[in-house]
């Protein structure tokens, strides 16, 4: 498979972004338009996302560092695929709606959450040593 990390536009060194896009298959240039197209920032505060300060739903300023995604799925790239495109799925009965992501979108928003909320520690839990999110 060849690794699409000059795509990227989010910042953080060639070797970060290919590692993210290899362990999640998305691209987090891509998953900051895919934010943006299908309005996250109405319910959340998304760090990088200049609209995005929404307050129904939780800040993900630090979602990589989270253990648990909507606070029963391990925060692991799949996981938070599944969240973003089918959040029913994860946990039942939650407000968030579903907005027509697209399974490559999804990936694409889950590359741009890691990729963006690392701040420390080590990343999302067993996925990435935090120096290879960090963003300089």
């Amino acid at each position: 498979m060849i690794l699409g990390a000059a795509a990227c536009s989010s910042g953080g060194d060639d070797a970060s972004r290919a590692q993210v896009l290899a362990t999640t298959g998305g691209d987090p240039g891509r998953g900051e338009a895919a934010i943006a197209k299908h309005g996250c920032g109405s319910c959340h505060v998304i760090p990088g996302i200049r609209l995005a300060r929404g307050k129904v739903g939780p800040p993900l300023s630090d979602f990589a560092e989270r253990s648990f995604i909507a606070g029963n799925a391990p925060n692991t790239p799949a996981n938070l695929a599944a969240w973003i495109q089918r959040p029913d799925s994860v946990e039942p009965g939650t407000v968030m709606p579903v907005l027509g992501v697209s399974p490559q979108e999804a990936r694409d928003i889950t590359a741009y959450l890691y990729m963006e909320t690392a701040t420390g520690g080590l990343g999302p839990p067993r996925l990435f040593p935090a120096s290879v999110l960090r963003r300089e």
